[in-house]
C-alpha cells in the first residue's frame, strides 16, 4: 500500500517509566527460574506482554495467585498499598516497577488526605493507575472523568485539592480542570502538573503533524490510556482519519497520500519500523521533532540490591564480567534492545523454588 510520504512524530514510543519497567522485568526473567510473576500487565501493550509470556512470565490480577517464595514484579502503573503489603508476604521476592511520576501523585494524595483535604482526582474509572492511586486514601478521594461529573458533585466543604491520572490527554484534562476551578476557585492545585511530561510531549508532537496528513496512525494497544489519548488528540487537531493499530497487520489497505505516524508510550519502536515498511512511502519519511527527551529512571531499588547480592552468580549467568551486569550501567541499555524480535535470552537461574 505505498503512500506518498510519512510524517513521523518525535518524540514517540517508550517513555522513561516504561523503559524502566521493561528492563526491570527483563532482569527478573534472567535472574530467576520461570515462572516469574507480574501483578497486572507490566505496561499496556499486547506485544510487550506476549514477549514476556514467552519467557515464562505469568501475569496475575491477584497477588494471592503468586506462590510463596516466588519472584513478583509490580507494574509500572502503581499498586494499592494493600497489594504491595500482601505481595511482600509469604517470603516472596518483590520488585516494584512503579513509575516515579505515579509515585509523586500517590505522595501528594497521601499528604493532602493527612491534612484533611477532600481530593478531586481526574482519571478513568477502572484504570490500574487510578485504582492504585485512589487506594492510597480512599476515604478522602472522589473520582471525576468528565465535566458532567464535576457538575454532579454536591457542595463540598473545603479544603479541596485537585490531582490527576498521569496519562490523560491534555485536552480532556483541561476541560475538567477548568470546570473544577470555576466551581471551586479556592481548590489547591500542585505547582507542577500531574500529567506525565512524556505523554504531553507525544501529544504536542502529534499536533504538529496531524493537520498536515490525510490520515494519522497511532500505534499502541486499546487498553493503553496514553495511546487512546493520542488518537483523541489527532482527531481534535483536525485529522480527517485516525487509526489506532497494534501493529502493521492492522493497517487498512486504502491508506494514501500523506500519513502521520506516532506511537504510545508503551509501544516498542520495532512496531513503528514495521508500520513504516508496510506504508512504503514513495517520498520517504519526514521526522518532525518538537523536543528532545533525556529523562532516565534507574532500576527499582529492590532490583539493584538483588543484583548486587547475586553479582558473583550473574557473572556466570551473563557470560561476561560481573561489572557489566551492574544495574548502574542500565542507562546504556535500551528497552528496545530487550524486546528485539528473535533475541535469544541468556538466563541465569539463581533463584529456585
Amino acid at each position: 500500500m505505498p503512500v506518498d510520504r510519512v510524517l513521523l512524530a518525535e518524540p514517540r514510543g517508550f517513555c522513561a517509566g516504561v523503559e524502566k519497567a521493561i528492563k526491570a522485568l527483563d532482569w527478573m526473567v534472567r535472574i530467576f527460574e520461570p515462572p516469574v510473576y507480574c501483578y497486572h500487565e507490566i505496561v499496556h501493550n499486547r506485544h510487550v506482554v506476549a514477549h514476556f509470556r514467552a519467557l515464562g512470565v505469568i501475569f496475575v490480577d491477584d497477588v494471592a495467585a503468586v506462590p510463596a517464595g516466588a519472584p513478583v514484579m509490580l507494574s509500572a502503573h502503581g499498586s494499592p498499598p494493600a497489594v504491595i503489603e500482601a505481595a511482600r508476604g509469604a517470603g516472596r521476592v518483590v520488585v516494584d516497577a512503579v513509575c516515579p511520576l505515579v509515585t509523586k501523585v500517590h505522595h501528594e494524595l497521601k499528604v493532602r488526605a493527612r491534612k484533611g483535604y477532600t481530593v478531586l482526582y481526574v482519571g478513568h474509572e477502572g484504570h490500574e493507575e487510578a485504582v492504585g492511586t485512589m487506594a492510597v486514601a480512599p476515604e478522602a478521594v472522589r473520582l471525576l472523568e468528565t465535566v458532567e461529573d464535576v457538575a454532579a458533585l454536591p457542595d463540598l466543604a473545603g479544603p479541596l485539592a485537585l490531582l490527576s491520572q498521569t496519562t490523560l490527554s491534555l485536552d480532556e484534562w483541561q476541560d475538567v480542570r477548568d470546570a473544577i476551578e470555576q466551581r471551586f476557585p479556592d481548590i489547591w492545585i500542585p505547582s507542577r502538573s500531574d500529567l506525565c511530561f512524556a505523554t504531553t510531549n507525544r501529544q504536542a508532537a502529534l499536533r504538529e503533524i496531524a493537520h498536515r496528513a490525510d490520515a494519522v496512525v497511532v500505534i499502541g494497544s486499546a487498553n493503553s490510556s496514553n495511546t487512546v489519548a493520542l488518537a483523541k488528540v489527532a482527531a481534535a487537531a483536525g485529522a480527517a482519519r485516525v487509526l489506532r493499530v497494534n501493529g502493521a497487520d492492522e493497517l487498512e489497505d486504502d491508506l494514501a497520500g500523506v500519513v502521520a505516524v506516532t506511537a504510545g508510550a508503551s509501544a516498542p519502536e520495532y512496531l513503528v519500523d514495521e508500520v513504516i515498511a508496510a506504508l512504503a512511502p514513495r517520498e520517504g519519511v519526514e521526522i518532525v521533532r518538537t523536543t528532545d527527551e533525556d529523562e532516565y529512571f534507574p532500576p527499582p531499588p529492590e532490583l539493584r540490591e538483588l543484583v548486587r547480592s547475586l553479582s558473583a552468580l550473574l557473572d556466570v549467568s551473563f557470560g561476561r564480567p560481573v561489572n557489566d551486569a551492574d544495574p548502574a550501567l542500565d542507562r546504556h541499555v535500551a528497552a528496545a534492545d530487550v524486546l528485539e524480535p528473535g533475541r535469544v535470552l541468556s538466563r541465569g537461574h539463581v533463584g529456585g523454588r
